[in-house]
């Protein structure tokens, strides 16, 4: 009799260990913030991008943007955006907003967080030097004339080093 209380006691304490077991939760860095993105946000489901004017959904990993007369979710912002620099521009972080449509508040979004627009200074979660793709490279100084940078014509300082001698 005692031998099959202990049989009894032995079954539901392997039981019970499984179950505990079985509880374990996993981590998946499913929808994890870009190393692009704004450091100090990790509940947050969307950023704006007010230079381009579109979306970025974390979770889904996708850029939002209307071209065609529809919005349109892409891997890729359009490939007139192939040069932006995302480590550069800035990022409205969108906490007040979860649902599935970020951009039915795009008419607030464009007024309020117009192109150009830079709020509080904000530090990338990952480096651009230790990015390796091509995509949304800044293509610097090249062909564009240097505009709004101060080097007139292109030529900085005329070739002659980095001015310290």
């Amino acid at each position: 009799m005692k031998t099959l209380k202990l049989i009894a006691v032995a079954i539901v304490f392997l039981v019970s260990t499984n179950a505990i077991q079985a509880q374990v939760s996993v981590n998946v860095n499913i929808g994890s913030p870009p190393a692009w993105g704004p450091v100090g946000y990790s509940a947050v489901d969307y950023y704006y991008l007010p230079d381009v004017e579109a979306y970025y959904d974390i979770r889904n990993t996708q850029f939002i943007y209307f071209g065609g007369g529809q919005w349109i979710r892409s891997r890729n912002l359009p490939t007139r955006y192939r040069n932006y620099n995302l480590y550069n521009g800035y990022k409205v972080v969108l906490n007040d907003y979860h649902g599935a449509r970020p951009y039915s508040n795009f008419k607030n979004h464009k007024v309020k967080y117009y192109k150009g627009y830079k709020g509080k200074p904000q530090k990338s979660i990952g480096s651009y030097r230790n990015h390796n793709s091509k995509a949304y490279k800044s293509n610097g100084n090249k062909s564009n004339g240097n505009k709004g940078n101060g080097n007139k014509g292109g030529k900085g300082n005329n070739g002659h080093g980095n001015g310290k001698h």
